[in-house]
């Protein structure tokens, strides 16, 4: 096994700089690019080369280099140099700008257009490597702020970006990085030859001048789109359009082998998944997280349903960096794993209040999964936004039974769902002390909460952990201090087990159907339009809703005995917005394959970030990284993450459920247009 590389040096002309923002009463550490004086030299070494590593490494001489800035514009040229004979090339620049808020990047133009890509990040390294492997990293990394073959986009969100393109590669070396060579990555998934055999692809064309590549740019235009022009809107494109050629690109790929290991057969689809599953300390492994909320320094705070290896309830949840790391406490952050507060098996609902406290509801797992302790009462937690607890060591009482969704309106009143006793509660103002209720339908099991623009509230009610009871989708508004429902509509037949909703932007709702094995579609006043299915659809179990209005699905799978998830996926339907869909397609089509956005193994067993097996010593092996998923959540550049929370084999897994990590789908959707 190859060394990690160093991490890369960064000049010290070059510091970031951190701003205060105000969130309530917390202050939230912002990256902020900052260079002394009004202007500062700076100098940039690196190398154009094909390949990464000798023998197959070939150096490009007299390639065209040029630095930039990407910003909320245009990108602005800092610097441009020509590679010598060894391909190596020096940029200096004697005139920057006082502050830049975005990232740097740096293009090598080879001839006949053939041009390379690598992403530097918020500070300027002194050297960078330029080849096949930095360009499909940055192609990915950045897909959803690629137009034209340029960078541009939110500044936050192009930072968050360029944390995840160091997930794949080291632009240092132009190696994979450490993090996708090795465990939970490597072998378990197929993501680091994934990206090896693209860098291969694009290796053909580099190596024998362009020759060829018009074939590349047909199997890369996106539907009803232009064809790229240059090989990091290839991949972008690509990234958004991962299904698409899948065969043929594979198959032009086999004609160079100069990044090796690859891909030994054909990938389902062509996404990058960057797996994590460090919570910062593996005394507090991984086990069954269920839903996360995302902060604005973009940290994904994530509960966590049980101890792993048993069906306990957790007594700590999780908090992730933007690029998957544990938080480390450090400049004004939490520090993962959190404690306190009154955690007790965490369940569905987490939520980010506007004074930037985050709410979570505990639902209280016990010895056997469909019988939940006595001890959970499903109290509620509350922390800081630096991780600390502000409710006490039983966490808030104010009437709940076994919490499930807890989100907050723009108001800071927490709506809550009341699973064991059927209530809808809310904390105005987030006082518990205060809180009032709506009582639906005995063994309604109330589950999920979407806020619309109007303040109001969307329920979906599960009938109960096995949907027996009366499923239905109700809508409620807070009027004097009470909860007065407005609609609540039963679909009937198999429209069973509603459990996540997600809203678009015409305020229809999205709602998985686990019963039905479908999504349901109601509209504003509560009147189911339509039900949709296909795109590797098995038990959803929540939704999301992207920028262009189309719509992501969290499998769970079956739940019937003796069916063992190994195929597990994230499912894509085309939205209500024809503007934005696929051309095409109708409200509701799938846009992802058959089978589903997936992520095989390329033969290394699941473990644990303690490396032990995923089921434990002594059992058998596991060969699915993607598991039983219950929420997918898109960050501000586009990352999807799918939370793993229950493990594939459902009857075995009845004493031992707790899913192992999160799955985070690189570039694949369109930011939420409220995160952008």
């Amino acid at each position: 096994m190859n060394k990690p590389e160093p991490s890369s040096p960064h000049s010290r002309r070059h510091f970031l700089k951190y701003s205060s923002l105000a969130v309530g009463a917390s202050f939230l550490a912002v990256p902020q690019l900052v260079y002394g004086g009004t202007s500062r030299k700076i100098e940039l070494r690196g190398v154009v080369q094909s390949g990464d590593k000798s023998p197959r490494k070939l150096r490009l001489p007299g390639a065209v280099v040029n630095l930039y800035a990407a910003t909320g514009t245009l990108p602005r040229l800092l610097g441009t140099a020509t590679t010598n004979g060894a391909g190596v090339f020096k940029i200096k620049n004697d005139d920057l700008s006082p502050v830049m808020n975005g990232i740097f990047y740096v293009t090598a133009d080879i001839g006949n257009g053939i041009q390379l890509v690598s992403v530097l990040g918020p500070e300027l390294p002194e050297f960078v490597t330029l080849n096949e492997l930095t360009t499909v990293a940055a192609g990915y990394a950045l897909a959803q702020f690629t137009h034209e073959g340029l960078i541009s986009g939110n500044e936050f969100a192009l930072q968050l970006a360029a944390g995840m393109n160091d997930n794949l590669v080291s632009s240092r070396t132009g190696g994979s990085s450490p993090v996708l060579r090795s465990a939970p990555n490597g072998d378990q998934t197929n993501s680091w030859r994934s990206t090896r055999s693209l860098a291969n692809l694009l290796a053909g064309f580099v190596q024998n001048q362009g020759a060829g590549v018009d074939v590349l740019f047909a199997l890369t235009t996106p539907p009803g789109g232009l064809p790229p022009t240059n090989l990091l809107q290839a991949m972008s494109n690509l990234c958004r359009n991962p299904a698409q050629n899948v065969i043929d690109l594979y198959d032009l790929a086999q004609a160079m082998n100069v990044y090796s290991p690859a891909l030994f057969q054909a990938p389902d689809v062509w996404t990058i998944v960057v797996k994590v599953n460090d919570t910062g300390s593996d005394k507090h492994l991984f086990g069954g997280p269920a839903n996360l909320v995302f902060d604005a320094r973009g940290y994904a705070w994530i509960t966590n349903n049980v101890m792993q290896g048993t069906p306990n309830s957790s007594r700590f949840n999780v908090v992730l960096q933007p690029n998957g790391r544990p938080a480390d406490g450090k400049r004004g952050t939490p520090k993962s794993p959190l404690f306190g507060g009154g955690i007790l098996g965490a369940g569905f609902g987490i939520g980010l209040a506007p004074d930037g406290t985050v709410w979570m509801g505990n639902f209280g797992w016990g010895a056997q999964v469909f019988m939940p302790s006595a001890d959970g009462n499903g109290s509620i937690s509350q922390f800081s936004a630096d991780g600390q607890p502000l409710s006490g060591p039983k966490g808030f009482q104010g009437g709940p039974i076994r919490a499930q969704a807890t989100t907050p309106d723009a108001l800071g009143n927490i709506w809550i769902t009341s699973y064991d006793n059927d209530r809808v509660y809310v904390f105005p103002n987030g006082d518990p002390n205060s809180s009032f209720y709506f009582q639906e339908e005995t063994n309604a099991g109330p589950f999920n909460i979407q806020i619309a623009t109007d303040g109001t509230a969307w329920v979906s009610n599960s009938g109960g952990l096995t949907s027996d009871g009366p499923s239905s989708v109700a809508r409620y508004a807070i009027q004097n201090g009470q909860l007065v429902q407005i609609f609540q509509n039963t679909p009937g037949g198999i429209f069973t087990g509603l459990k996540g909703i997600a809203l678009d932007s015409q305020g229809q709702a999205w709602v998985a159907s686990q019963g039905g094995n479908c999504v349901c579609l109601f509209n504003d006043q509560g009147v189911m339009l339509n039900s949709f299915s296909g795109g590797g659809m098995n038990s959803p179990w929540s939704t999301a809703v992207d920028g262009d209005d189309n719509v992501w699905v969290a499998n769970f799978g079956p739940t019937t005995a003796g069916n063992n998830y190994s195929e597990a996926c994230v499912t894509k339907l085309a939205g209500s917005n024809p503007d934005t869909r696929p051309p095409g397609l109708n409200t509701g089509d799938p846009i992802s394959p058959s089978m589903g956005y997936t992520l095989p193994s390329a033969g290394d067993q699941v473990r644990l970030h303690n490396g032990e097996p995923l089921y434990g010593q002594g059992r058998p092996p596991c060969f699915s990284p993607l598991q039983r998923v219950t929420s997918v959540s898109i960050d501000r550049a586009g990352n999807l993450w799918a939370i793993n929370n229950w493990k594939p084999q459902i009857d075995f897994d009845i004493l031992n459920p707790g899913g192992d990590g999160i799955c985070i789908f690189v570039g694949l959707a369109k930011p939420p247009v409220r995160n952008s």
